[in-house]
């Protein structure tokens, strides 16, 4: 890894959604304020961030936002901008809204309810090492199907070819990664993106196409954390490997 690496300036935290499979929990509390041994799910994710060098956060608001508002302004770093939606507007139109926050230049965007563990390197500082703005319109960190903890799929979501370019699985073809929730953007892929809501997995397509998708992969542990079941195996899961440090 070069001594040097620019590092993204502002991030965003994708923190909107209604979080439906971990009800109830998820009923009176937004998922992203979902404590995980002690520590919000939003705060692990913004500490990340901060801990590389991000000066600014933008943060989107809908599902019970005002809660999640009111807490973040607790934060002294990095500093926080907020982007509510009046609708739900998915990843891709919550992050095209936020578009007038993020600048110009490209930026991190992590999903507001994943968790993960670094390897010897943040993978924050991994992804910005790798990124080429002449060849790349998103570069998503991806962990393998088989160590992503609490993961209850088996198809997984990319191909990545020996360079880290990303592809679909095709029909009857099983893709051994999927995406961790965390990565770089550039404002050029939203380029003719549609208004309201969808997913950035209709902007990944088109990226694809023009060969500008790449990935990179997750060195460390990543957990998903979907349901009530799935939080309490991360939290069993995390517990063990705490006790195990501690015993070293």
């Amino acid at each position: 890894m070069p001594d040097r690496v620019s590092i993204p300036s502002r991030g965003m935290v994708l923190a909107a959604g209604f979080g439906t499979r971990l009800r109830p929990i998820t009923d009176s509390l937004p998922k992203p304020m979902v404590p995980l041994r002690g520590r919000t799910l939003v705060d692990r994710a913004l500490d990340r961030l901060e801990a590389v060098g991000v000066k600014t956060a933008v943060v989107n608001l809908h599902h019970l936002g005002d809660q999640l508002e009111a807490h973040l302004k607790k934060r002294n770093r990095p500093e926080i901008l907020f982007s509510p939606e009046a609708e739900i507007l998915e990843t891709g139109g919550g992050v095209k809204k936020a578009l007038p926050l993020l600048g110009d230049e490209p930026f991190y965007a992590v999903n507001g309810d994943v968790c993960w563990l670094d390897g010897k390197i943040p993978a924050l500082k991994r992804l910005a090492a790798a990124w080429n703005d002449e060849t790349m319109d998103a570069l998503l960190l991806n962990q393998p199907i088989t160590t992503a903890v609490g993961y209850d799929g088996w198809v997984g979501d990319f191909i990545m070819d020996s360079f880290g370019r990303l592809r679909r699985r095709r029909e009857r073809e099983v893709a051994p990664f999927i995406f961790a929730g965390v990565q770089i953007l550039h404002p050029r892929l939203f380029a003719g993106a549609p208004e309201g809501a969808f997913s950035l997995n209709l902007l990944y397509n088109k990226a694809i196409e023009a060969g500008r998708l790449w990935g990179l992969r997750h060195d460390g542990e990543w957990y998903h954390i979907g349901t009530p079941e799935g939080l309490a195996e991360v939290e069993a899961e995390l517990h063990h490997l705490s006790g195990q440090a501690e015993n070293r």
